[in-house]
């Protein structure tokens, strides 16, 4: 079985969040099970680019609207991703510093009409062709509906769901930008008076997948605007749960941590990785370590931590370390905290892949207050290097976390306020205190397995479905 998979991200190519964790692991695993699964994403200027070499293995023109643009398919000369990798080259487009843009709409429609042109002239066409947010939520409508794509109507498409908050809406001035359709079908571009991408996958998608099944069932309740069409196509909907990359994050096998440990060396790995950490950052090594990875954005209750770390560090004896970046202002208060509590809390402002997982591997907690969380990896990433999580209950967090009150081990809160999540770390910082037992659990959830086993072969049966029906 031949999959195309087609992403604006893909990890350690090109990563601004989850989607590329996903889009970088599934097709490796999906190998795994004896198909042929292969990654299109732009060609990126950035740290791969730049370190690799690449061979050109095709060359075409592209129609945007009015304008002809010439693109080629590269493929990476020596690479070891555990996957066949196409980058499209569009220079004036997408080969940039920066993932998205302002000026998204042209960039990634061009990828899109690229990536079918050169689908369209392989000698062997994909039997499934799995398209991931809304960057590619056009290719199913141009598959089924856009005349120069003909040949490619019985491909099956799938779509998945990785955060339906963005849509990537444009105005109907720049229909013409969409390679030319029948006008009876216009109405499957449409969704409240605009082009909506997300929602025209959702629509000509043959099978919609969300990254776990929590968020399929609150999507029906929340969608930012699309509640009753996803409800309205529920039948073709189905959330299979994200896995993670168990080769990259394996505290047993990680080059990027301090000392590396498994379940047998556990408190010895965890107690050299946090005191590497209290060091850098000039925190207390005998407190309990609280940490927060990824985007200072209010999907990720970031807009609540100026005032919630204020008062937990005000009340508890904890040290708190932060990374992420994100809305300017909250970045500015949580950096005037590091003059408040200089011995217990620090903030680095920005991202680094090895500082994470070093955090990863050096936490006691950590935390996830998140409003929004299709899936979520960090529980899983943090559960796999035996820190213990701290979630909001909602999405893939209470798929993946179960609280320690019901026999778990993580906590869970259902009142995501200053309140709600202060009242978990209080909790947290009682269970810290039980020594023996919190090491016991600490040891305990580094054996559960999220591995991309199970979803992988769950997408391999939804594939093989889909191809029965052709």
């Amino acid at each position: 079985m031949k999959i195309i998979h087609i992403s604006a991200e893909c990890y350690p190519i090109a990563k601004v969040g989850g989607l590329a964790d996903v889009v970088g692991a599934l097709p490796k695993y999906q190998n795994n099970t004896g198909t042929t699964s292969r990654v299109v994403m732009p060609f990126y200027n950035n740290k791969f680019s730049k370190e690799h070499k690449f061979k050109t293995v095709h060359e075409g023109n592209l129609e945007l609207g009015t304008d002809f643009l010439s693109f080629k398919i590269l493929i990476p000369e020596n690479s070891d991703l555990g996957f066949e990798l196409f980058l499209v080259d569009i220079p004036n487009l997408l080969f940039k510093d920066y993932v998205y843009s302002e000026k998204d709409t042209e960039r990634f429609l061009a990828f899109q009409i690229a990536a079918l042109d050169w689908i369209l002239q392989n000698k062997q066409l994909p039997e499934i062709v799995h398209c991931h947010d809304h960057h590619t939520g056009l290719i199913p409508f141009m598959m089924s509906h856009a005349i120069k794509y003909k040949k490619l109507k019985n491909i099956p498409s799938v779509f998945t769901i990785h955060n339906a908050q963005y849509q990537g809406w444009f105005s109907h001035d720049k229909i013409e930008l969409i390679p030319a359709f029948p006008l009876s079908h216009i109405g499957l571009l449409d969704w409240d008076n605009c082009i909506n991408p997300l929602a025209t996958a959702i629509k000509c998608a043959w099978r919609v997948t969300t990254v776990s099944p929590s968020y399929m069932e609150e999507l029906k309740l929340k969608a930012n605007g699309l509640e009753s069409l996803i409800n309205s196509e529920s039948q073709k909907c189905i959330g299979i749960l994200n896995g993670i990359d168990t080769k990259v994050w394996n505290p047993g096998d990680d080059d990027l941590i301090v000392a590396k440990y498994g379940t047998d060396d556990c408190d010895a790995g965890k107690q050299a990785s946090k005191e590497w950490l209290c060091k850098k950052f000039n925190l207390d090594f005998k407190k309990p370590l609280f940490v927060f990875i990824g985007r200072l954005v209010e999907e990720k209750g970031a807009d609540l931590f100026p005032e919630l770390f204020d008062l937990a560090l005000k009340r508890l004896d904890i040290s708190i370390l932060l990374l992420g970046s994100g809305n300017k202002e909250v970045e500015k208060q949580l950096m005037q905290l590091t003059n408040k509590y200089p011995k217990n809390y620090n903030a680095f402002i920005g991202y680094d892949e090895a500082l994470s997982h070093k955090m990863y591997a050096g936490a006691d907690f950590l935390l996830m207050p998140s409003r929004v969380e299709p899936c979520g990896l960090n529980q899983m990433y943090s559960l796999r290097y035996g820190t213990i999580p701290i979630v909001n209950k909602i999405g893939g967090l209470k798929d993946t976390v179960v609280d320690i009150s019901d026999g778990g081990f993580g906590f869970l809160h259902t009142e995501n306020t200053v309140k709600g999540i202060f009242d978990s770390i209080k909790r947290a910082t009682k269970y810290y205190s039980d020594s023996s037992k919190f090491k016991e659990t600490r040891k305990t959830i580094m054996q559960i397995d999220h591995s991309w086993d199970e979803s992988a072969q769950q997408y391999v049966t939804l594939y093989k479905s889909l191809i029965k029906q052709t």
